[in-house]
């Protein structure tokens, strides 16, 4: 995905730094805390990682989130556009999903430190992408400053790809299984819904 620019109009605009709303000043503390603990929670995970095609996935995403989280820090309290560039999130899993469920062992909590697996740490990491996610996206609409905001609003889709690569990893192991419907379900849900044409125009003008 390609990002937009940054407007120049305010990036080179010194005085902006300071034109945060009280509200954005919250969030903005809940989003950069959030990311931090993100951060964190990748570092405990990493020593019970065993699988490397995970601990790929985990250092990648560690990397990219340090690199999204310092450009956030730099834009917050500079106001300026951040001098680190960064592209969209680039992963090298398959798209491809396995449908349907392939009967498992039922799931509880683990005994003691050695059953921690994947299965689990995939879960977590799942888990804390899609609420951050979440988070951003509820947040970015609040943000008054132009930089800030455009540099949360930019991450969000980074921060959905990121999930979506976890989940392919999970989907690939059974680790996630995805239900799927019978074919005529399937297919009267799809055609549940058709395009429109209608002009808003034209639509209200009996009203007048």
């Amino acid at each position: 995905m390609q990002q937009q620019p940054f407007n120049q109009n305010h990036t080179q605009a010194g005085s902006v730094n300071m034109n945060h709303g009280g509200h954005e000043l919250f969030d903005a503390h809940e989003m950069l805390a959030t990311t931090v603990n993100v951060l964190d929670q990748y570092m405990i995970f990493r020593p019970y990682v065993k699988d490397q095609q995970l601990l790929s996935i985990l250092d990648h995403q560690y990397g990219y989130i340090t690199t999204q989280y310092n450009r956030m820090v730099e834009a917050f309290s500079t106001g300026q556009k951040p001098t680190t560039s960064i592209g969209p999130y680039e992963m090298d899993a398959s798209t491809d999903v396995t449908y349907g469920i392939t009967p498992s062992q039922p799931k509880k909590p683990n005994a003691n430190l050695s059953e921690v697996k994947e299965t689990g740490i995939s879960a977590h990491m799942l888990g804390l992408i899609k609420s951050t996610s979440s988070l951003f996206a509820m947040a970015a609409p609040e943000v008054t400053h132009p930089v800030f905001r455009r540099v949360i609003a930019d991450s969000i889709p980074d921060w959905i790809e990121m999930a979506y690569e976890i989940f392919l990893y999970q989907n690939k192991h059974g680790y996630y299984q995805v239900p799927k419907l019978q074919q005529a379900d399937m297919t009267a849900m799809l055609n549940s819904f058709t395009t429109s044409s209608t002009n808003i125009k034209t639509s209200t003008t009996h009203l007048h």
